[in-house]
């Protein structure tokens, strides 16, 4: 088994222990399960933000830990105030160090749209994304076969949550998308072996329609790559690590907005 069917093989038993101690009813009660959330897409959408998805993250299986120790409250706050479009949050607590509060945390501190990163196979995942404070949720295509993507993208929808759809090469793309999704995120990483390539995003960019969003996840390094994504037709950029190996993820963060911003300003005549 590689990396991904291990992660799956754990998260139908963590679920199946879910459901028999914590109800959907239970779920259904939380404050959060009764507020209209935020438009993701809206928000990479918008001029006055950099399109940047930041991402709170402890640990991955590739890389270990990357910070153990950073705090969910100041680094989310610091995306949110230098001008990330989005946040993202690992909730997955086995293989990446996450955990629900991360999000609800998240939530409690920010109004900006709140992507819950896991690897939803069922519903129920999906009421407690709701639950828990997200405005929008990940399917992975390589996890799930294309009914799934489409039954677990509109019942999202039905509780007012957007979908992201992430794909990792061409087969992927064309299996998978369809009319119930909002955002497409192209994943550089190489799920086999771990190697990231920006060429991923490039070549799956014409393939992806334009009617959807397109999102370019991992291996984001550097303003110059997102300038470059953006010629593609990206608008969105999901990044993590390149933050939080840093002992100040929020800071690590405002630089690369900033450079960003200088970097795309026009040069006057």
């Amino acid at each position: 088994m590689n990396i991904l069917d291990t992660i799956v093989a754990a998260k139908r038993k963590e679920i199946a222990d879910k459901k028999s101690t914590i109800p959907v009813t239970l779920l259904e009660r939380s404050i959060y399960y009764e507020t209209k959330p935020v438009s993701f897409t809206k928000y990479l959408l918008r001029e006055d933000l950099s399109g940047i998805i930041a991402e709170f993250k402890r640990k991955s299986p590739s890389l270990g830990v990357i910070n153990a120790h950073a705090s969910v409250e100041r680094t989310t706050i610091g995306y949110m105030q230098t001008g990330a479009a989005a946040l993202s949050v690992l909730t997955d607590n086995q293989f990446f160090g996450g955990k629900n509060e991360d999000l609800t945390t998240a939530r409690k501190f920010n109004f900006c749209p709140i992507l819950r990163k896991d690897f939803i196979l069922y519903e129920y995942q999906i009421i407690e994304a709701k639950s828990i404070g997200a405005d929008v949720i990940l399917l992975i295509a390589a996890i799930l076969e294309p009914e799934q993507v489409k039954q677990l993208a509109g019942f999202a929808h039905s509780l007012g949550l957007e979908v992201l759809l992430e794909v990792h090469n061409q087969e992927e793309l064309e299996r998978t998308l369809n009319d119930q999704v909002d955002a497409v995120g192209v994943n550089n990483r190489n799920l086999k072996d771990f190697t990231v390539s920006i060429e991923t995003s490039l070549t799956l960019a014409a393939l992806i329609p334009d009617n959807f969003v397109k999102v370019s996840e991992s291996g984001i390094g550097n303003p110059e790559t997102i300038l470059t994504l953006k010629e593609a037709g990206y608008r969105g950029f999901l990044m993590g690590e390149a933050f939080m190996k840093t002992s100040r993820p929020e800071k690590a963060c405002a630089t690369f907005i900033q450079e960003l911003q200088h970097l795309a300003k026009p040069v006057n005549a």
